[in-house]
């Protein structure tokens, strides 16, 4: 167990990598120069309209004073009341309300900040006084342009200190289009690669915003008209007096030309750290296209940026290494022209060792470093207190070195503070640094017992700051002080921190630093605590969900069990909407009914105090496609037309097909039909059309939602009418009498009519009998029927459309045949053979051609069982049909009974139906073998002896010859014995088995036989008995007529009195026990009846028994004034004062056991009868 203090504070700490180096801190309490700690920026520019304040911040032991020179002189503030310094603080304040200009108080300023310890120097801090000048007025004439010539609108907008922000717009305020062939230019000119005429119009206003004043001037507007060169001659006379004409030449396209720059090479100087900006604007028609590339190196990608349509390039943030030849290029179909820019990267001094405080104690050494670079190589100088350092008193401890300051055998009292200033061409860097002379014991400045928590795999950073003079050194250990921290695994920082790259559950418990100088020591306890990782175990899942369904994102999480969690979802990275379809629960984001605003990415992030984690997934929302638009019909011919939509939105499902339907208003106004599909990256169809319609047309899109929304029906377009393109089909001949024809056909639909007037010519002769058609002509019909034809001869028909316009085309002839007659002769020669008990071959003649009159389906073998041989079974069977095929001659009957007489007769059969029959015949079938015997049973059992009975089988298939009948014993185990066999006579229906064992279980087996063999088996088992003495007639007394009548007479009368019962409950009958108990005059009665306790008349709500009592078994009320006196019952009880306790019952000891909350019910009443 970690040892830890219960109430220590909690540090929490997301530790980073990495060496950690701090500059020194002294603590306030002890003596310390001053150090400067804010100040005013060195170019400070200030609002003319606000009071102007300059900072000078600085700390110290003893706190420090301020003083400040203005333009390199001592600014005495006492002289000027509108001039304040902060208490405590070295901050000025102009105070400009009163009406004072700002100007007055430009200059250079500087702090310095002093105590009996040295001096410190603020940057030299130059104000000044933001500008915004009006501009300058001028009268700006109308400007007249050639089309496709080249154009620069001047703005030459004020200097303004900030320089300002230019921008164009027009009256109304809004910002004018710019494009690869109208942009503004770095300066704020706007430029025209080549004029439109659509760049004709009168409000060209340039803007400037003054930034620091939030002001914004605009200059004239500017009027530019563009010509063609026909109208040109019209307008030159009324704009020649006032009118800048710039070419009376129309402008061919040409090759570009560059506007800006002007020259083939420039040059341009950046310092690094800045931004650099490079332009290219090119004349040319068409307008040309803009690249840039570096010569010997690449433009950076990070940081470079092609603005203004590439015009511009823009490198952020340049270092030396952006030096070099950059190339622009303009280009379009005529020509190419470059312009090549040098750059040079110079540089302002920038710190590579910036000056340190420096602690001492007596005697001790020490050095302040002071290095910088720039471009030129910035010099450095040195000052001591502000003063320049060989101004200054000579102090034999130091000695100066360049960039270094080196101190050795420092003395108590020669603490200062040491300025550097490192300068070139381009500005200057000032630091204050300084040397103060402490003898100090060890203090941790670290508070103590922090509790550190880490997540396990994590670096931790364990923090011990101390301070001391001479400088601490400083150890750790862990738990205990028996042994001090070392090794790989742990690494020591010079600000006394003690890092571990990976932290393990080992890792936690209490650490110590300890801090050690000549002139003591001190120590501190800190605490790790290692929690384990916060994972997403289940991230949310990719859906895609239909719009109005619900989507259900889950998110499963584990982490540190004593860290508490919360989750968090965002949409797209930002909270989630404000809205109640957004449901979160403890590991799940629910959104129902769904829309298309919710698609999108769905964050879900485990958050505790230490660490997190997150994952994401996307929400595709889909629909049906959006409803088609925009319907047109073009190229219209006499049988098609062009149809063109526009696509309704896909919704996230792409659309697979789009389905077009066309209503008919002629023929089926309002009811719309499929036409043709087309695949759903088209969005025309040629359509073929049929003549005599009245078209409309609409279009639905498909995706894997489903179908949208029919479009709107498109224009009207009608067919003219022609005559049918096609005859009806499926068209057949055939008879439904023995002497027509019936003619039938499918109709044509109104679309395929193809005009008014629509008719069918019917055309019909007799195959290879007639050379001439019959022909007539029928409308709104589909069959004709053509009488007094000949029985069952071929035809050959034709059916032809026609309509007012003409016929249709030459239609082909069908085979049909006039109608059947029955056959007139039957099947000859009919011969049965029995194969078996149970099947038959018959065998006939076949039917001449002529007597089928029609079409020979087949032949019917009809066949029926009129007896059984056997004298004890008759029965007639019904009859039977085998249908067979007209090729055959024979067939089987199957499933035929043994032993019996059967009769048969065959005809043949036509699609009118079966002629006559053949001659019956009949024929017998053999014995086969017998059925099961009807019963089997163990009639009589003894010691030794078993009588069994049976019943001869009711299907006998012949004459019984006898039985057979086996037994064997069974064990205990039901394994079987020895197997005895005993062939029995057919007449015989018992058999007593003698010389048994006692107390045995055996098995009987018997089949019935007949010449053709035994039957199925039937089987019983039986026990013979022990002692004679158990030997009684076993009969079962349910199946005995006397018991069956008593439970019915019982049943019957148990009945009745349920009856009663009802019918007495619903009445309300009373009961007169309260006349009995008043004839008695029983004393006792009395007292309960004057204390509410008298039983009184018994009806429906007087039902409940009283607190105590038990009710009668029988559930009635006795009515003899015998059985109804108290002192009769048994159970009676009284107290010593003679009051009734006891029960108003006769109840007998049996009933003892009842309830003594059960009411009076039928079922107690049935209690007492049974």
């Amino acid at each position: 167990m970690m040892d830890r203090p219960k109430d220590g504070p909690l540090a929490l700490l997301l530790l980073l990598l990495g060496h950690m180096i701090s500059a020194l801190e002294v603590p306030l309490d002890l003596p310390q120069p001053p150090t400067i700690t804010h100040q005013s920026p060195k170019d400070y520019i200030v609002d003319p309209r606000e009071n102007i304040v300059i900072h000078c911040e600085a700390k110290g032991k003893p706190h420090p004073s301020f003083s400040w020179t203005r333009n390199g002189m001592h600014f005495d503030i006492d002289k000027d009341p509108k001039v304040l310094m902060r208490p405590g603080s070295g901050t000025l304040v102009m105070d400009i309300s009163g009406g004072e200009r700002s100007e007055a108080y430009e200059g250079i300023y500087q702090c310095s900040a002093h105590n009996e310890l040295g001096t410190a120097v603020s940057n030299s801090i130059v104000i000044r006084q933001s500008r915004s000048p009006l501009w300058s007025k001028e009268r700006i004439s109308p400007i007249i342009a050639q089309k496709g010539q080249s154009l620069i609108l001047h703005c030459r907008p004020p200097a303004g200190l900030p320089p300002p922000i230019i921008f164009w717009m027009d009256n109304n305020f809004q910002r004018l289009p710019q494009s690869r062939r109208v942009s503004q230019a770095l300066n704020g000119d706007l430029y025209f690669s080549n004029i439109q005429p659509e760049d004709s119009r009168s409000d060209y206003i340039c803007y400037a915003r003054f930034p620091h004043t939030q002001t914004i001037q605009q200059k004239q507007p500017i009027s530019v008209r563009v010509l063609d060169m026909d109208s040109l001659n019209d307008t030159l006379a009324d704009y020649l007096n006032d009118t800048d004409l710039f070419s009376d030449k129309p402008a061919e396209e040409r090759a570009p030309v560059f506007m800006v720059p002007s020259e083939s090479v420039s040059s341009k100087m950046v310092l690094r750290g800045e931004v650099l900006e490079m332009e290219c604007v090119a004349d040319g028609l068409p307008t040309p296209a803009v690249s840039w590339v570096k010569r010997n190196g690449e433009i950076p990608s990070g940081r470079a940026s092609f603005l203004n349509f590439n015009k511009t390039l823009r490198i952020m943030d340049v270092s030396e290494a952006d030096a070099g030849e950059y190339r622009c290029f303009a280009k379009n179909r005529h020509g190419s022209v470059h312009h090549s820019i040098r750059v040079t990267v110079n540089a302002a001094p920038y710190w590579i060792s910036a000056p340190r405080n420096l602690v001492l104690a007596p005697k001790e050494m020490g050095i302040i470093t002071c290095r910088a670079a720039g471009h030129p190589k910035p010099s450095i100088r040195w000052l001591v207190n502000g003063l320049p350092i060989e101004d200054a008193p000579k102090d034999p401890s130091r000695r100066v070195e360049e960039d270094t300051l080196i101190f050795s055998e420092v003395q108590t009292g020669s603490s200062a503070v040491y300025q550097c200033n490192a300068s070139n061409l381009y500005g200057y860097l000032l630091s204050n640094a300084f040397v103060n002379i402490l003898a100090e014991p060890p203090r941790v400045l670290t508070l103590p017992n922090i509790i550190y928590q880490v997540i396990r795999n994590k670096p931790a950073l364990l923090e011990c700051v101390v301070f001391g003079s001479p400088v601490p050194t400083i150890t750790w250990f862990k738990d205990s002080r028996s042994s001090m921290l070392e090794g790989n695994a742990y690494v020591f920082h010079e600000n006394g921190a003690l890092e571990i790259h990976m932290s393990q559950p080992s890792n936690s418990g209490k650490y110590t630093c300890v801090a050690r100088n000549n002139l003591g020591i001190s120590e501190n306890h800190v605490y790790l605590e290692v929690k384990e990782p916060t994972r997403i175990l289940r991230p949310p899942e990719y859906q895609v969900v239909q719009r109005n369904r619900d989507v259900v994102f889950e998110c499963k999480a584990k982490h540190d069990p004593s860290l508490v969690p919360t989750m968090t979802w965002l949409k797209d990275d930002r909270e989630l909407p404000d809205d109640e379809r957004f449901r979160v629960d403890s590991d799940r984001l629910t959104i129902t009914d769904v829309t298309e605003s919710d698609a999108g990415t769905y964050t879900c992030i485990m958050n505790t105090t230490l660490d997190q984690d997150s994952a994401s997934a996307q929400l595709t929302v889909v629909e049906q496609p959006g409803v088609p638009t925009d319907l047109e019909l073009t190229d219209p011919g006499a049988r098609s037309v062009q149809l063109t939509w526009t696509p309704g939105d896909e919704h996230n499902s792409p659309i697979k097909k789009f389905l077009i339907q066309y209503e008919d208003a002629l023929h089926q106004s309002g009811v719309w039909h499929n036409m043709t599909e087309v695949p759903g990256t088209k969005t025309t169809a040629h359509l073929k059309l049929s003549p005599y319609v009245h078209y409309s047309f609409r279009v639905l899109a498909l995706n894997d939602v489903g179908f949208s929304h029919p479009s709107m029906p498109s224009r009207q377009f009608r067919t003219n009418p022609a005559a049918p393109d096609e005859n009806p089909t499926e068209v057949k001949g055939h008879g439904t009498e023995h002497n027509n024809l019936v003619i039938t056909w499918k109709p044509l639909t109104p679309l395929q009519a193809n005009g008014p007037g629509l008719q069918y010519k019917v055309m019909w002769r007799q195959l290879d009998m007639e050379k001439d058609w019959t022909s007539v002509s029928v409308a709104n019909v589909s069959k004709f029927v053509v009488s007094g034809t000949p029985t069952f001869v071929p035809y050959e028909v034709m059916v032809q459309a026609l309509n007012d316009y003409g016929p249709g085309p030459k239609p082909s002839a069908v085979i049909g045949y006039s109608g059947e007659d029955f056959p007139s002769a039957a099947p000859g020669n009919v011969r049965i053979l029995v194969l078996n008990s149970t099947l038959a071959e018959v065998h006939w003649s076949p039917v001449s051609l002529e007597s089928v009159r029609g079409r020979l389906q087949g032949y019917k073998v009809h066949y029926s069982r009129e007896r059984s041989l056997h004298r004890h079974n008759s029965h007639q069977g019904k009859q039977r049909t085998e249908i067979f095929s007209p090729n055959k001659t024979s067939g089987m009957l199957p499933d035929l009974l043994p032993y019996s007489v059967y009769s048969l007769r065959v005809t043949a059969f036509n699609g009118r139906g079966e002629g006559p029959s053949s001659v019956p015949q009949r024929f017998e079938t053999p014995e086969g073998v017998p059925g099961t015997p009807s019963f089997f049973k163990v009639s009589a059992i003894d010691l030794d002896s078993l009588t069994l009975e049976w019943g001869p089988p009711h299907e006998r298939n012949g004459r019984l010859s006898g039985y057979t009948f086996k037994y064997q014993t069974v064990n205990s185990k039901n394994d079987l014995g020895l197997l005895e066999e005993l062939d029995l006579p057919s007449n015989q229906s018992s058999f007593t088995l003698h010389n048994l064992s006692h107390s045995t279980r055996y098995k009987f087996y018997i089949s019935a036989r007949t010449q053709r063999g035994s039957g199925p088996t039937l089987t019983e088992e039986a026990v013979t008995i022990l002692d004679r003495a158990m030997v009684s007639p076993q009969v079962d007394i349910a199946t005995q007529g006397w018991f069956i009548g008593l439970m019915s007479a019982i049943a019957l009368l148990i009945l009745i009195l349920l009856i009663i019962c009802f019918i007495k409950r619903n009445k309300g009958g009373k009961y007169p026990v309260k006349e009995k108990e008043d004839a008695h005059g029983d004393p006792e009665i009395q007292p309960m009846k004057e204390d509410d306790l008298t039983f009184g008349e018994y009806s429906d709500e007087d039902h409940k028994p009283l607190k105590g009592s038990r009710t009668p078994s029988s559930g009635t009320v006795k009515r003899d004034g015998s059985d109804d006196s108290l002192v009769d019952s048994g159970d009676t009880q009284f107290n010593e004062d003679g009051s009734f306790i006891g029960q108003y019952s006769g109840r007998s000891d049996r009933d003892a056991t009842h309830d003594s909350s059960e009411p009076p019910s039928p079922v107690n009443a049935m209690n007492s009868i049974v």
